[in-house]
Parts: C-alpha cells; sequence; structure tokens
C-alpha cells in the first residue's frame, strides 16, 4: 500500500526514448459492427482492414490504423509504440532480453504503413497485458481533418492497475521512458517518450489490466465547443469536462464508447525539451482539483486518494 508520500523511481535507463509515440490500441468489444459505426460516426475513423475472426482495423484512410476492434468480452488486448528513435527498437529488445523478458517477433502483417522494412517485436507488461513495440509507419491520416470535427492524432494511453510501481519501473528503468509527473501517494504516474507531457500513464484503479482510458488529440480550446455540441447532436453525453487537468496542464473532455471504453479528447499538452534542461518529476496532492484544476465533479470512475 502506498504511503501519504510515495516517490517512484526511475534509473538511468529512463529517457533513453525521446521520439517514441503511441501507435494504436487493440480492444476486445462485444459488438464489432457497432463499435465500429460509432467510431466512424464520431470520431470519423473508418475500416482499413476486416481481418480473420471478425476483427477491423479503424483509421483515418491513410497511413497506420490507430484501433483494432476484436470480438468479445471488453477488455484491452493490447496496445503498441511506434519507436522512431535511431536504434531504439533494438536497445528495448536488447534490455528486455536482459531483464528475462519472454520478447517475440510480431507478424508484420499485423503492423501497417511501414516505412522500409518493418520491425516489430511483443512482450507481457507486468500486469500480464500485451505490449508492442514497432519501428516506423507511415501517419499521413494525422493532422489531416478539421479538428472541430475530427481529431488530429492519438495522444495517449492511461492503463489501470492495482500497482502502479512496477509498471513505472518496467516502462522507465527497461523501455527507457521517463517519468513526467506522479500523485505524491504514488497512485498515479504520468510518462513520457517523446516531447509530450505524457504518451503513457498508469492510475491505481484496484485491479490490473485495464484500460483506463486513451486518448485523442484536438489542436485548440476553441474546438472543445463544436466537440460538445457535436456529441450532444450523436446522443453522446460527456462523461466528463471540459476541465483542465494538473498534470500535463491539457485540456479535455470524456466520454464512452459503446463497449463503455473511456475516450478522452485533448488539446494543449504540456511539452518537454530534455536536452535544454534538468527536470525532477513534480509530486502533485492527490486531491480532485488536481485533475481538474477548473474544480467540479469528478465521474464515478475516477478515484484520487483525498476527496473522493
Amino acid at each position: 500500500m502506498p504511503s501519504p508520500h510515495t516517490v517512484l523511481q526511475q534509473n538511468e535507463t529512463a529517457g533513453a526514448l525521446r521520439h517514441t509515440a503511441v501507435s494504436h490500441v487493440g480492444l476486445r468489444v462485444p459488438n464489432v459492427a457497432d463499435t465500429a459505426d460509432f467510431y466512424a460516426r464520431v470520431l470519423g475513423l473508418v475500416v482499413h482492414d476486416e481481418l480473420e475472426g471478425g476483427r477491423l482495423r479503424l483509421g483515418w484512410g491513410t497511413g497506420h490504423h490507430v484501433l483494432e476492434l476484436i470480438p468479445g468480452e471488453r477488455a484491452l488486448d493490447h496496445y503498441a509504440f511506434e519507436v522512431r528513435d535511431e536504434g531504439g527498437l533494438a536497445g528495448i529488445r536488447e534490455r528486455l532480453t536482459a531483464a528475462g523478458h519472454d520478447v517475440r517477433p510480431v507478424d508484420p502483417v499485423d503492423i501497417d504503413s511501414a516505412i522500409g522494412t518493418i520491425e516489430a517485436i511483443s512482450v507481457v507488461d507486468p500486469d500480464g497485458l500485451t505490449v508492442r513495440f514497432h519501428s516506423r509507419v507511415w501517419r499521413q491520416g494525422e493532422g489531416a481533418g478539421d479538428s472541430g470535427r475530427r481529431p488530429v492524432k492519438y495522444q495517449h494511453i492511461t492503463i489501470g492497475t492495482s500497482d502502479v510501481a512496477p509498471m513505472v519501473r518496467f516502462f522507465t528503468d527497461i523501455v527507457g521512458f521517463r517519468i513526467s509527473d506522479q500523485l505524491s501517494d504514488g497512485r498515479f504516474a504520468w510518462l513520457r517518450s517523446d516531447k509530450d507531457h505524457h504518451t503513457l500513464a498508469f492510475v491505481n484503479v484496484g485491479s490490473s489490466g485495464n484500460l483506463d482510458h486513451y486518448s485523442y488529440d484536438l489542436a485548440e480550446w476553441e474546438d472543445f465547443k463544436l466537440w460538445c455540441d457535436r456529441l450532444t447532436e450523436q446522443d453522446v453525453l460527456v462523461q466528463w469536462g471540459p476541465g483542465r487537468h494538473g498534470p500535463g496542464n491539457n485540456l479535455f473532455i470524456f466520454f464512452d464508447d459503446p463497449a463503455g471504453n473511456h475516450i478522452e479528447l485533448s488539446a494543449e499538452m504540456e511539452k518537454f525539451y530534455d536536452d535544454r534542461v534538468t527536470y525532477v518529476p513534480r509530486r502533485w496532492d492527490p486531491r480532485p482539483n488536481t485533475v481538474n484544476l477548473w474544480g467540479g465533479q469528478l465521474p464515478n470512475w475516477r478515484r484520487v486518494s483525498q476527496g473522493s
């Protein structure tokens, strides 16, 4: 059980990745067709590929897919990162192997729109979830639309866990992410692998192996009015927000897909330029107005240690 003052540790490997971004996420959902229709209507995602077993890959028409929908009970099937760092993928593979993890190759067919020869590996994280790392891919579909009607890109993922520290150690001490911020009790941590404040986060939700939420990027504050109106027109309830997070300083709204997965729309994420400054991760008080600086009621699925 974390104490009220838990400092999450990271070793000298932290920060080895400086140009690595989220790639795609695989979700198990009870009704693939209905969920795909939702993502088409609301987020503008179209079907890229129809795969065996009723799976669908969705994206923005060109470039790599963003989302894979897989028939089954609601669950996070896998999550993935695109490693753009020179020698980054080889370094991850070497460090994982040295630490005793079972590193497996990923079938190249699972990574589309590759730039050059695709390299991809898969490993199981400390919570038993499959995480993939792969080399560079095309992303022509990103940033090509009106951000008042379609997100700019897939931005970050937050994993729900029963123990934040082992997940943080895995991704900092072995993979090469770096801690940006944490709650002072150690129950929430935000990690970065490029200039964005976080591409990955972990929150203690009392059980392991869960998708807490994942996020798409908008361009600016003015987009949020359009999106709240648009969601209302689509009979999609805004579950949380508009608001502004403390860690990351980003604007947000949350809503759910038909399977109950929490989706965030975010804008104005804080940036870090690690080659120019020495940075010590900040430790935020575990209070509701930390995760929403503007105050207001938390959604029923978000808990912090104080005042909730």
